[in-house]
């Protein structure tokens, strides 16, 4: 995956992380519907959790621009950060299973609690299955709302690659999509990857995009 975020970073194109730009599909749709509805939240706390790739970050992007959420990642938290956390009513903390000082996640925890803030995790998995060693640390990553970005279904996928093709200047024909979709793994990783191959191979390499290329690429 390493591999794959290194390629990605080669991509000449800006990502942009627009409300308008996120395909909503049955894959994704409580999580975004928990970001439309942020102040109606039952916890303050809201872990959104999913692969890499799947769209955690965008929404969490969407979340920012209607919250004015302070944007955190796990290099950033440490006892410095807790100033700025105190003066943000809402704090976002991405790959959140990467910090490992469980003392200071409990103590962040507890402001977050005790001033009655609004904290977005993202993460891979689930925070309530990491396995803390302090048992209050514990029971503080399952008391959240937990919502899954799960596995993309097939209108999800075809939304990615329509999209990406298009940022891309790439067109392809319908019954290419179609054959595509039908085979592609259901993983975002792989999805985003496949985009990777034919952007490098149509733009940098020149070479039309046909149905052998595709079989090849997949």
């Amino acid at each position: 995956m390493s591999e794959l975020n290194q390629l990605l970073l080669d991509f000449d194109h800006k990502i942009e992380f627009n409300e308008h730009d996120y395909y909503v599909s049955k894959s994704n749709y409580f999580a975004f519907n928990l970001i439309q509805n942020w102040t109606k939240w039952e916890k303050k706390i809201l872990n959104i959790y999913g692969d890499t790739f799947s769209g955690k970050t965008h929404l969490a992007k969407i979340f920012q621009n209607k919250s004015k959420a302070l944007y955190l990642t796990n290099n950033d938290v440490n006892e410095e950060i807790f100033k700025k956390i105190k003066l943000s009513e809402c704090i976002v903390i991405d790959d959140f299973e990467k910090i490992k000082n469980e003392n200071l996640l409990y103590s962040l925890f507890n402001l977050i609690y005790q001033d009655n803030k609004y904290l977005l995790i993202l993460s891979n998995r689930a925070i309530s299955d990491i396995n803390y060693s302090l048992d209050d640390l514990n029971s503080r990553a399952k008391n959240c709302i937990f919502a899954q970005i799960e596995n993309p279904d097939d209108d999800l996928i075809f939304a990615i690659i329509v999209k990406s093709f298009s940022d891309r200047q790439i067109k392809l024909e319908k019954k290419f999509l179609e054959y595509i979709i039908k085979r592609i793994e259901r993983s975002y990783g792989k999805i985003y990857e496949f985009i990777y191959k034919v952007d490098e191979l149509s733009l940098k390499k020149k070479k039309p995009v046909n149905l052998k290329t595709i079989k090849e690429i997949l």
